[in-house]
Order: C-alpha cells, then sequence, then structure tokens
C-alpha cells in the first residue's frame, strides 16, 4: 500500500475517532500555499467550542518513535500559517477560541492529544 493510501486510511480512522468523542469534522485536508491541514474540526471543551487544526501522525510500530514525535517544529509552524490562510479565507473572527491537536495513531491504538502546540 502507498503512503498516500496509508494517509488517507489513518485520517478516516482520526475522523471516526474525533466523532466518537464528540467532535465535529468540518474540513478534510486543506491545501494552502506552503502545505496541508489534514483535519479541522469543532470541539467543545470546558463549555466553549474550539477550532480545532489537528494533524494525524500514523506509524505501524514505535521502533522509528511515537507517531506525535513527527509534528516537528517546522510542521507545527506550518499548520500556524495554514490555520491563518483558513481562518481569513472563512472570515472567522480572530476571536474565536482556537487549537492545535494531534491524533496520533500506533498499530491499533489511537489517540487524540488535544492542544498539542500552540
Amino acid at each position: 500500500m502507498n503512503k498516500r493510501k496509508k494517509g488517507s486510511l489513518a485520517e478516516d480512522r482520526a475522523c471516526e475517532h474525533i466523532g466518537l468523542l464528540g467532535g465535529t469534522v468540518i474540513c478534510r485536508n486543506y491545501y494552502f500555499h506552503t502545505g496541508e491541514i489534514d483535519i479541522i474540526a469543532l470541539d467543545r471543551y470546558l463549555g466553549e467550542t474550539y477550532l480545532c487544526f489537528i494533524e494525524v501522525k500514523y506509524r505501524k510500530d514505535a521502533s522509528l518513535g511515537f507517531p506525535e514525535e513527527a509534528v516537528t517544529r517546522s510542521k507545527q509552524q506550518k499548520i500556524l500559517q495554514g490555520a491563518k490562510v483558513f481562518m481569513n479565507h472563512k472570515r472567522i473572527e480572530p476571536s474565536v477560541p482556537v487549537r492545535f491537536d494531534v491524533v496520533s495513531i500506533l498499530g491499533d491504538d489511537i489517540k487524540w492529544i488535544k492542544n498539542a502546540f500552540s
């Protein structure tokens, strides 16, 4: 199976997981001039609704490290840029609470790491 197909299947699993935990996926694979955001979702937390920009990382096992460790500083900066582009494009007010999350998939284990970076 090629890398794109594996990534798509991991994103499918991530979207399902987000939904099971009460989140609402509003966009997948948002492309902008310097990159892509895997998933954009809404999630209620402590009485507030957050606009979540989510990176999905998959590893079959931990031999190369945990999936979330692959979200490098450089990748974080690209996601931050993409979030700004998305919010401008959709005319979303800057006052809307925003969060940057990672969905980590290690084999069959999946976890939604909320507020993974800022």
